[in-house]
């Protein structure tokens, strides 16, 4: 893409984000995107052929960045105990920063339907062998658990941040959602490594 087509494709992506996390996806026409990406409705056509497309490419965009922020934190880190806080803080700090990523992703994933659902996951997918690699490193390493089930140990971990971004957004966001990464993080290192966090 030439950039000032880049710029007009990430305004509608903006505009998509702000638009389906304050009415819905389902209630979101695309007029109201065009209207808050400041382009003409045809304008969206030119990028994408229906407003599912604009969800998956959202999805695909975001959670890319905020995978690249994991990798690019995690990169280096040695203990893996200390690579699993890098990636609690950057799961919480980022979605406490930008709320109506958030929504979207706690909430209008959820009533997506399947077809969805599957190409918005594989978005995640990177992100979920991050911290299978972080599980396999901790039990060469010696440092968790030997013999964990890695990927049920990942699905755990990301279940219980998953469950505690909505969680704060079910209340309204009336505490911060980043300072529970330690208590999150004890609960995890308990857990993998059979020894109370200090």
């Amino acid at each position: 893409m030439t950039t000032k087509k880049t710029e007009k494709y990430q305004l509608i992506l903006q505009g998509a984000l702000k638009v389906f996390a304050e009415h819905g996806y389902h209630r979101s026409q695309v007029s109201k995107i065009a209207k808050a990406a400041g382009v003409a409705d045809g304008t969206i056509y030119l990028y994408f052929k229906r407003k599912e497309d604009i969800l998956i490419s959202l999805f695909q965009e975001r959670l890319g960045e905020l995978v690249g922020k994991f990798h690019d934190h995690v990169e280096g880190v040695g203990d893996p105990a200390q690579a699993l806080r890098k990636v609690c803080e950057i799961h919480f700090s980022e979605l406490e920063q930008n709320p109506d990523l958030a929504y979207v992703t706690q909430i209008e994933l959820r009533q997506s339907d399947l077809e969805l659902r599957k190409a918005i996951g594989s978005a995640l997918k990177p992100y979920f062998q991050l911290i299978e690699q972080i599980v396999q490193q901790g039990m060469e390493e010696k440092v968790f658990q030997p013999g964990l089930n890695i990927k049920l140990v990942r699905k755990l971990i990301f279940g219980a941040m998953d469950e505690a971004v909505t969680s704060w957004l079910i209340s309204g966001r009336k505490y911060s959602l980043s300072g529970q990464v330690e208590d999150t993080l004890r609960f995890f290192l308990h857990g993998m490594t059979g020894r109370p966090y200090a």
